[in-house]
């Protein structure tokens, strides 16, 4: 696929990182880049050589959302169009059937998703964020749904995803008012894990990537499964159980092996495979 809105790079690490990229018009979200994310994501999640994947917005902009004059012609329209083709990629489909659909689909992907926020982050973006598995920002990113000011709905499964993150209070104020939070202000309610200055802030999200790359990659994804599986579901006897499941099969990995010998002999596990 030609790749003309977004971007993408793996390096030596295994670290890959895909830029959202419409210069001059903050990043914002079209079909377009919709279908070239999916594409992107799809091959990242194939190659074996990916271990960790970062998202993030090319200059000062995350992403600022939709592209307002997307957003004016849905006006009377009577429908919405998402503008994704009919034989777009379905990266993490097939995981489980409540992940089977957009942004929700970034909880199947077997490598662990990281959102660096660079700067703004506006309505469909917050949920592309929201479904990654860790999320990091600059101190000034700016961000809001900005949905209820639209008149519409939270949308893309974000009624479901911010509750479980920040709790039920927080997600009242974040999606009922559509309010602009800054990024300090909503780590403390639990979205982010860590909020960083601008200067050396994507160096220090490598650093968390590389920590992440370097260890078992079968365990990291198995981890996350069951950190969405277990969240998708009320059954703690189960996921009790189904985790010594996967301990016994985990422990007949040569990951396993390394890791119990690399504490034996007070030395670091060696890179994974």
């Amino acid at each position: 696929m030609e790749l003309k809105v977004t971007r993408y790079d793996i390096d030596d690490a295994g670290i890959a990182t895909i830029w959202f990229s419409r210069p001059g018009r903050g990043n914002s979200w079209t079909g377009r880049m919709h279908n070239e994310y999916r594409w992107i994501c799809a091959r990242l999640d194939e190659d074996p050589a990916v271990k960790v994947i970062i998202l993030t917005g090319e200059g000062d902009v995350f992403c600022g959302g939709a592209d307002y004059q997307a957003l004016s012609s849905y006006v009377g329209a009577g429908h919405y169009d998402t503008a994704l083709p009919d034989d777009a990629a379905q990266p993490g489909y097939g995981v489980r059937d409540e992940f089977d659909a957009d942004m929700a689909w970034q909880l199947g992907i077997s490598k662990p998703m990281i959102a660096a926020l660079n700067g703004s982050c506006a309505g469909i973006a917050v949920a592309l964020v929201a479904f990654c598995d860790l999320r990091f920002a600059v101190e000034d990113a700016k961000i809001t749904t900005v949905a209820p000011k639209l008149g519409l709905p939270a949308e893309y499964g974000l009624s479901w995803i911010i509750p479980r993150l920040v709790g039920m209070t927080h997600a009242a104020d974040i999606l009922l008012t559509g309010r602009v939070l800054l990024a300090e202000e909503m780590r403390h309610m639990g979205f982010f894990n860590h909020v960083w200055p601008r200067e050396g802030f994507m160096e220090r999200v490598y650093e968390y990537a590389l920590m992440l790359a370097k260890v078992s990659p079968k365990a990291v994804t198995t981890t996350k499964r069951q950190l969405w599986d277990d969240l998708a579901h009320s059954n703690p006897r189960g996921a009790v159980e189904e985790s010594k499941n996967l301990i016994e099969c985990h422990m007949q990995t040569s990951d396993y092996e390394d890791g119990v010998n690399a504490l034996l002999e007070r030395r670091s596990a060696r890179a994974p495979a």
